[in-house]
């Protein structure tokens, strides 16, 4: 159960979001800031200084020409990448945090000796270089771009892994956790920069902040079942081989399925709710009905306003894109399957 009563923290935390995202509306504060930022950062490129201080979408840093730089795309994925401004190289930065973590996680859990500490060490630093080259062979990032990315990921890393177990004990005993996320998903859907030209950089940041959400929800829901520090954990002798490629398999097909059933669900959902509640929305991708057109401009005219309604109101009458919360809440089912729906079918089918 949730504590009825708000921390301090979290009211304030809000509080200041929904400060930053209206002055960033009203003063058009991304705008101003990168046009501070841009030339210094662009003269320091060109220079090949390493002092890069702004991430992709506030410095809107490019990628390598191409040409002369021959960029290497084989899918639609890969060229809509290609889009994403180059600074830092968030390939890097991603790969030094996800296999840097994953190292310390095998350490603490495992069999720890100096071999290896050496082997785990070799792996992590071969597949950072790894990576780096071939975002610079394909063309999508310049070495600045790298060397940034991998600099943010130790960055990012070290301040993970002292504060990780704090973050654990608010989400495990803290008051109001699934409600103070919640909001604070919302704001952050919000308080984002918008870069100089369109990307799918936004895409991806709903994408996980509805993953974390999802996440966090299912934790709090089922911790003394399935996440306390009792249960077996991976790299470790108490979970066979053939239970853990039963887990995979039972766990990917699960997750899978979840995320293709919240998709659907909120695609269904979400417009009926918008129209209802007066909420004029497009959709750039996933409801086609949608795409270019208001939905609420025809059906609200002449129409009686209910209380949410009116409330509604009074934020800025333009057109969301409902495209947006279709992906949170897509992302946020695969999060909760993660670690509720998966967990409790491994439990009744003794995996």
């Amino acid at each position: 159960m949730e504590a009825a009563g708000m921390p301090f923290w979290q009211a304030l935390t809000l509080s200041s979001i929904v400060g930053w995202v209206l002055a960033s509306s009203a003063f058009d504060l991304t705008r101003r800031v990168r046009a501070l930022m841009q030339p210094w950062v662009t003269r320091r490129v060109i220079v090949d200084t390493p002092w890069i201080l702004r991430l992709q979408d506030v410095v809107s840093a490019p990628r390598p020409s191409s040409p002369p730089v021959r960029r290497v795309t084989a899918t639609k994925d890969e060229k809509e990448n290609a889009m994403e401004y180059g600074l830092p190289s968030s390939h890097a930065l991603n790969t030094v945090c996800l296999s840097g973590y994953l190292l310390h996680y095998a350490l603490t859990h495992g069999v720890q000796n100096g071999v290896t500490v050496a082997v785990g060490f070799a792996l992590v630093f071969t597949l950072v270089m790894i990576i780096g080259i071939g975002r610079i062979y394909l063309g999508m990032h310049s070495l600045i771009d790298v060397v940034s990315g991998i600099s943010f990921g130790l960055v990012i890393l070290a301040f993970w892994l002292t504060i990780h177990e704090y973050v654990d004990d608010f989400i495990i005993s803290g008051q109001n956790v699934t409600s103070f996320l919640a909001s604070l998903s919302l704001l952050l859907c919000f308080a984002y920069p918008t870069p100089e030209f369109p990307t799918p950089s936004f895409e991806y940041h709903t994408a996980f902040v509805g993953a974390a959400f999802g996440i966090v929800s299912g934790i709090r829901q089922t911790y003394f079942h399935f996440h306390h520090e009792g249960v077996p954990r991976i790299f470790s002798p108490q979970i066979p081989l053939l239970v853990f490629l039963g887990r995979m398999l039972v766990g990917i097909s699960t997750i899978l399925m979840v995320k293709f059933c919240s998709k659907a669900i909120a695609k269904w959902l979400l417009p009926v709710m918008c129209n209802t509640l007066g909420i004029p929305i497009v959709s750039s991708c996933y409801v086609p009905a949608l795409r270019g057109s208001d939905s609420s401009k025809s059906k609200s005219d002449g129409k009686q306003l209910g209380y949410l309604q009116k409330v509604i109101a009074f934020f800025p009458r333009k057109a969301y894109d409902v495209d947006t919360g279709i992906r949170f809440l897509q992302y946020a089912g695969l999060g909760w399957s993660v670690t509720d729906l998966a967990p409790s079918l491994f439990s009744h089918l003794n995996l």
